[in-house]
């Protein structure tokens, strides 16, 4: 099974410097910069080239998140279990790993995707950093009997 994880590109301030939560109704209306749009546009071309057909494509409710996966121009369900305030679990419960048949593709947030990381790849830390606009691609995968996680690449935008 194939695990992309998308961390949405960079968006606008929460409007609320001060108390602003995340995962409130502002944070959650909060758009892509201009410099955001290109990170998502870029990062989309590239992956729609090495993507499959089949693969299925989830995305926070988050507005930032829902014009991450547009970019992509591929059909793909906003899940409230990628909320910014979602659970790792939750997330891994959703997308069916490491059982699932097709690739999955998941636009979401930190520290979440930083912690689904850390966690199949066995790290140390709680999560592990991920950029505004990158993706990790992971690979569940048997091996001379050994099951194991491969990470296959790690691109952000500004490589690309």
């Amino acid at each position: 099974m194939d695990l992309i994880l998308w961390r949405h590109a960079e968006a606008h301030d929460h409007p609320d410097l001060v108390n602003g939560q995340q995962g409130d109704p502002l944070d959650l209306a909060r758009r892509l910069t201009p410099r955001g749009d290109k990170q998502a546009a870029r990062m989309a071309a590239w992956l729609d080239r090495q993507l499959p057909d089949g693969a299925r494509i989830y995305a926070s409710p988050a507005a930032r998140a829902e014009q991450t996966a547009q970019a992509l121009g591929r059909k793909f369900k906003l899940r409230d279990e990628l909320a910014p305030d979602g659970d790792p679990l939750a997330l891994l419960e959703l997308v069916q790993w490491p059982n699932g048949k097709s690739p999955v593709v998941v636009v979401g947030h930190q520290p979440m995707l930083g912690s689904v990381i850390a966690r199949l790849l066995g790290l140390p830390e709680e999560y592990c950093p991920m950029k505004k606009g990158a993706l990790w691609w992971l690979r569940h995968r048997e091996r001379n009997g050994a099951l194991q996680t491969v990470l296959v690449t790690v691109q952000t935008p500004e490589l690309i």
